[in-house]
């Protein structure tokens, strides 16, 4: 959301969640306590990057983020699910798996999130190191069998985007969209902050930097950059892991929540993901990009399937029928939610 924020021109002021109160007020107004939180002048609280941002380009419509093209609209809204849902994990992992990492972040996070607790600091980074790890990377199928295919995947991802920002500054041209806010989220707080990842992007893929670095200048009012009138072909390694691991990864949740599995075991012809979390809200991430495309206009539904089918994406985004979850399910979002993004320390 900051670099949303900062690219609109929007203003706002960010302010650390502080625990025990932070916890309790958030779950009291939006339902989940979970991060990013926005708090509006009116006092009415917020929750879900995705949503929010749809609310705020509907209340800030000059210069938008989603092109008006309803084909790469629809591939935006694919890579920012993909980027907010599937690179958590790799996100989590170098922060929490390798000692440099976690010793960084946990100092940060028992500084400012439970700065306001009497306990010593030691205790604090303790604990967080392994609430998180508990709920995010050992406790969500991350084990040593697939720590190389974690992160090869993470190395293939900058091979690919190091190749997109040599060209252009931006996933679909000049000008940053809905896409590359998504991708931020992975980079701009993690891979991109964390000491292991960062050190990686330094050696292997600094036009991936520079494009982290342009997105936070990146000003609307004063920019004139523009979109391509066509999709670039260098996007379609993207779609492609997408069609390989995310949408299959949707599809066994789905199985799973319809079975009543609170973990999964998620295995493809690249990776075995064991005890994965369940996750009601990813079945709802499904069904909202199959509404987005339902949205999109014939003519660029036609491009599309031709597009997702050769990217193998096309199938595995239909995969499955009659999708577990009630109509209404995450309908009040921004302002109310259902569930967490994982079932993870819910009651």
């Amino acid at each position: 959301m900051e670099n949303y924020f900062n690219v609109k021109e929007i203003p706002y002021s960010f302010k650390p969640m502080l625990f025990p109160s932070f916890k309790k007020t958030m779950i009291e107004k939006v339902g989940v306590q979970q991060m990013p939180a926005v708090v509006l002048k009116d006092g009415r609280w917020m929750t879900d990057t995705t949503k929010m941002i749809q609310w705020f380009e509907s209340k800030y419509p000059e210069y938008p983020i989603i092109p008006n093209n309803s084909t790469q609209a629809f591939l935006c809204f694919l890579i920012e699910d993909w980027a907010d849902e599937w690179w958590w994990r790799p996100a989590m992992h170098y922060r929490w798996f390798y000692e440099e990492g976690a010793r960084f972040a946990s100092w940060h996070l028992a500084n400012e999130v439970l700065g306001g607790m009497r306990l010593p600091i030691w205790f604090k980074r303790r604990y967080i190191q392994r609430r998180q790890r508990n709920g995010y990377t050992t406790g969500d199928g991350i084990d040593s069998s697939n720590f190389k295919y974690v992160e090869q995947d993470f190395l293939s991802l900058l091979k690919t985007l190091e190749e997109i920002f040599s060209s252009r500054k931006f996933l679909f041209g000049s000008k940053p969209s809905l896409g590359d806010i998504g991708l931020s989220g992975p980079f701009f707080r993690h891979f991109a902050l964390d000491p292991v990842p960062l050190e990686i992007i330094k050696q292997k893929a600094p036009n991936v930097l520079s494009w982290v670095s342009n997105l936070w200048k990146y000003r609307v009012s004063s920019d004139n950059g523009e979109w391509l009138d066509y999709i670039p072909q260098d996007i379609e390694p993207l779609i492609q892991e997408i069609g390989k691991a995310y949408l299959p990864y949707l599809n066994e949740n789905v199985r799973a929540v319809r079975q009543n599995e609170k973990t999964f075991n998620f295995i493809n012809d690249q990776v075995s993901f064991k005890n994965v979390r369940y996750s009601l809200y990813r079945v709802w991430c499904l069904k909202e990009l199959r509404g987005h495309f339902q949205k999109a206009s014939k003519d660029s539904q036609s491009i599309l399937k031709d597009f997702l089918h050769r990217n193998g994406s096309w199938a595995p985004l239909w995969q499955q029928e009659d999708l577990p979850i009630e109509k209404h399910f995450e309908s009040n979002l921004p302002f109310k939610a259902d569930s967490k993004m994982i079932g993870v320390y819910e009651k």
